[in-house]
């Protein structure tokens, strides 16, 4: 599995019109598409944190395949009120967003 946690700004008041948006764009064929195998968002103190699971360790690749796709053109738009990202000078696209993971641990099965 592969995960990706995204880093932006967002007012607490926010959180239940941006669960409600992923509400509805999870219960498409969005996440089958872009692999996705689980989402949870979190929030603390003025900061959105966006963790996304993927099947693989290809997500950044489905992500880009599937970001052209209304679906998520229109759920961008639709989070745009309440989500801002983190550094608006240097974000151009969620990968700019994206947090560096520097250390895992996993226990054994």
């Amino acid at each position: 599995m592969f995960s990706t946690l995204i880093v932006a700004r967002m007012d607490a008041g926010s959180r239940q019109d941006v669960a409600e948006l992923f509400g509805s764009f999870d219960t498409t064929e969005m996440p089958h598409l872009m692999g996705t195998r689980r989402r949870q968002l979190f929030s603390y103190r003025g900061l959105y944190f966006h963790l996304q699971d993927f099947e693989s360790e290809r997500g950044h690749e489905s992500i880009e395949a599937t970001k052209t796709d209304p679906r998520f053109v229109r759920i961008s738009d639709d989070l745009k009120p309440f989500i801002e990202a983190y550094d608006p000078r240097t974000w151009r696209s969620p990968a700019d967003a994206m947090a560096d993971r520097f250390y895992h641990w996993e226990a054994a099965e």
